[in-house]
């Protein structure tokens, strides 16, 4: 099963759980299944049938270009990214 790891930001979805254990083939399946469990998991990271503009996943430690249709193997880990804010062009 893969391992999916729970940003900060979204852990208050997954009642403080830090990382999951999910069997699914796509980030598309590992979002439905984290629905399953954690109910507004998929409305945090989902819109328009894709990943929030706001959002990254990696597969093995590489950054997907795939999205929601990126492979998942059996023994994956899986990261959901948010982009970081914060900093100003002025000094």
């Amino acid at each position: 099963m893969a391992t999916v790891y729970i940003p900060e930001p979204l852990q208050s979805l997954s009642r403080g759980e830090k990382e999951v254990t999910i069997e699914a083939t796509t980030v598309r399946q590992i979002i439905a299944r984290l629905e399953a469990l954690y109910p507004g998991m998929e409305d945090a990271l989902v819109e328009d049938e894709d990943l929030k503009p706001h959002i990254a996943v990696a597969v093995d430690g590489e950054v997907s270009i795939l999205g929601l249709v990126e492979p998942v193997g059996a023994d994956s880990e899986v990261h959901f990214i948010p982009a970081l804010g914060g900093g100003s062009t002025e000094r």
